[in-house]
């Protein structure tokens, strides 16, 4: 009896250690020696279509200096806020044009159709009107005194301002944003590989479990088992490729790009970020930081609108010179052309109120950028704060996921290996198995998390001027 049972144990040992031979993805311990009665010979060939690599997108990304060249030429967002600063210019451009003097000319001709011929006689003498007279008139004007207009000016300029630190935090937020993005499909990437070695790992033991059941060493039950963790495996391999995807496409959209969009294989994730935070600039602290210069300077903004509002209330003085031709000249000896100088003081008496709700409306502008700026400064430091505080994380849970899966190859591998001398069971087996695949994947994530979490914690206090 003993000698039949170390035969079928024989037999079976050639057709396993399906994860005694670990892929590259999935490190395990060495296998126990050859020379021993349990050693583990190479584990069965099995083939599947599920097996095949994510197929290879038409775009590839090879360096971060490539990923910003896409960023400038294709970003909607980046160029949104350029042409913000443009918007920005021509009101300040504007503005210039209120003070400037002005040179206008018009020109009329007009024709009497229903009138007749008579004659109007002047000093004596008789001459006949007549029915088509010309026109032209000259007219510069200019402003003198306008305080209120003077002050448009600058306040435009600080506007400018505002834009252009708009631009340099929306370069921080897309800098953040793309490195994640690459970060998420390399992930994506690793990902789809281990389940591939996780699938195959399934279909090896299926394998092994179907060559027991004809031996007589493993149930019907055993079977089911190995099947169900094929089938989990799949379903698995299934969504992580449909996440692979849906990164690639998240990526090339990013870059302006309507496609999928891969990353190089030999790109170096870890060099890529340092490119990423080497494209922008640390801080001293939150005040320096794009979006809160931006706000801060809003809020100068609408302190001097307050300020333009009361000017208003002033009184402005206008210049202006007309010269105007006539032909046929006027009677009665008027002179043609004529010539005049005129200055217009203009004193602001009542106007119905306007004024006094452009006072309401500028203190609550004034109060509402206040209040913005104060939000920002608080969520600044929480950011901060939380981004420190989420590498340290990061990098704790990169150590106890890589005990975490040296622990559960470690496992798995005994398991297959009692498995194999008749020891166990096969839901032990099937439990071990997933495991590690999970851990596995676990590992990969908490190895890039490390990679968003140092990129956060760079460009959370950052500017970025490329």
């Amino acid at each position: 009896m003993r000698t039949a049972l170390l035969a079928i144990t024989l037999l079976a040992l050639p057709i396993t250690a399906s994860a005694q031979t670990p892929a590259p993805t999935l490190p395990a311990p060495a296998p126990p020696p050859a020379s021993g009665p349990l050693a583990v010979p190479p584990p069965p060939q099995v083939s599947d279509p599920m097996l095949a690599p994510v197929p290879v997108p038409h775009r590839i990304l090879s360096s971060w200096a490539e990923a910003v060249a896409y960023l400038r030429a294709r970003s909607t967002d980046l160029k949104i806020a350029l042409d913000q600063v443009l918007q920005a210019e021509a009101q300040t451009r504007i503005a210039l044009a209120g003070p400037l003097p002005s040179l206008t000319s018009t020109g009329l001709m007009s024709h009497q159709f229903l009138t007749g011929s008579s004659s109007i006689f002047i000093s004596g003498s008789g001459a006949s009107s007549s029915t088509t007279t010309y026109s032209g008139n000259l007219a510069l004007s200019g402003t003198l005194i306008n305080i209120q207009q003077f002050d448009q000016i600058s306040i435009d300029e600080l506007n400018e301002d505002v834009s252009r630190l708009s631009v340099d935090d929306k370069k921080r937020t897309l800098a953040l944003s793309l490195a994640n993005q690459i970060v998420a499909v390399v992930t994506s990437e690793r990902s789809a590989e281990i389940n591939r070695v996780g699938l195959k790992v399934a279909l090896e033991q299926l394998e092994i479990t179907r060559r027991k059941q004809a031996l007589g060493a493993a149930n019907g039950l055993d079977v089911v088992r190995a099947e169900q963790n094929a089938a989990n495996a799949r379903a698995t391999l299934v969504s992580g490729d449909e996440s692979l995807r849906e990164a690639r496409e998240a990526l090339g959209l990013a870059l302006g790009i309507p496609e999928e969009t891969g990353v190089a294989p030999g790109i170096n994730v870890n060099d890529l970020a340092q490119n990423a935070m080497e494209s922008c600039r640390v801080v001293k602290d939150i005040e320096e930081r794009p979006d809160i210069a931006s706000a801060r300077r809003a809020l100068d903004v609408a302190k001097r609108n307050l300020r333009n509002v009361y000017y208003s209330f002033l009184p402005t003085l206008n210049a202006q010179s007309t010269m105007t031709y006539f032909s046929p000249a006027p009677a009665f000896g008027a002179p043609d052309p004529t010539w005049n100088i005129q200055g217009i003081l203009s004193i602001p008496w009542f106007d119905g109120g306007v004024r006094y709700g452009n006072l309401r409306m500028a203190r609550a502008a004034q109060d509402i950028a206040a209040q913005n700026l104060e939000s920002l400064r608080r969520q600044a430091v929480i950011q901060v704060e939380q981004a420190q505080r989420q590498l340290q994380v990061a990098e704790v849970s990169d150590k106890v996921a890589t005990e975490q899966r040296d622990l559960a190859a470690k496992n798995d591998q005994m398991t297959q290996t009692a498995y194999m001398a008749g020891q166990g069971t096969s839901l032990e087996l099937v439990t071990a198995s997933e495991a590690h695949r999970q851990a596995e994947l676990n590992l990969a994530l908490a190895d890039f998390t490390v990679v968003k979490a140092r990129l956060l914690a760079m460009l959370a206090l950052a500017t970025c001027p490329w």
